[in-house]
């Protein structure tokens, strides 16, 4: 276990706890946290997750413009996915699985490749989706997380793989929490009441 390993933990550990709490501060944390993780599964040859945590900064900063300006200049309030597009993000999480683990077995010394590319494929659905605050980006947390916990343990990472553990817990109690605020935000315009804004994103 490297200072390197518990440095990235605990900064991603803060991004994930406060992007359940709808808190906007979920999207600095994160990229920091994620810079250190690139450097962490690197050493692991843990490519996908690599390459997952380049595309995490990225699109963290994207995130973070969007939950303050996406809705027209207003923060996005917390939605849902419409079914038929639920169903195009699982597919096209499939498909970039196994192709990018094809890849990773024929060109590189990956270890567990499709396992390793299937936490790559339905982080960046569920990191699309929490972008645009949809609940629907938790149950793709908690699938993404039955999987990398055992897989970061067979790499000797194991407290990334007992912190991955607590989050699955998280994106639980995350996903009851966003329904609650999908739901309170559904209300809003009918109790026009402007003290109440149960969707912005909190500022602590």
């Amino acid at each position: 276990m490297s200072p390197l390993e518990i440095a990235a933990n605990l900064l991603a550990g803060a991004s994930i706890i406060l992007a359940g709490r709808n808190s906007v501060h979920t999207w600095w944390t994160g990229i920091v946290g994620c810079g250190l993780f690139a450097f962490v599964f690197l050493h692991s040859r843990l490519y996908a997750d690599t390459v997952l945590q380049a595309f995490f900064v990225i699109t963290s900063i994207v995130g973070w413009w969007q939950w303050l300006h996406g809705d027209h200049g207003e923060e996005l309030p917390v939605t849902d996915l419409p079914a038929r597009k639920l169903w195009l993000q699982l597919l096209s999480g499939a498909i970039g699985a196994v192709c990018y683990g094809l890849l990773l077995r024929r060109f590189t010394n990956a270890y567990s490749p499709f396992l390793d590319s299937t936490v790559l494929a339905f982080s960046i659905v569920a990191q699309l989706l929490m972008m645009r605050r949809h609940v629907q980006n938790w149950p793709f947390w908690l699938l993404v997380n039955s999987i990398a916990v055992p897989l970061y343990a067979s790499r000797g990472l194991y407290l990334t793989s007992v912190l991955y553990a607590v989050y699955w817990i998280n994106a639980l109690v995350s996903w009851r929490h966003w329904v609650r605020l999908r739901d309170a935000a559904a209300h809003l315009p009918m109790q026009n009441d402007p003290k109440i804004a149960p969707s912005k994103s909190s500022l602590v």
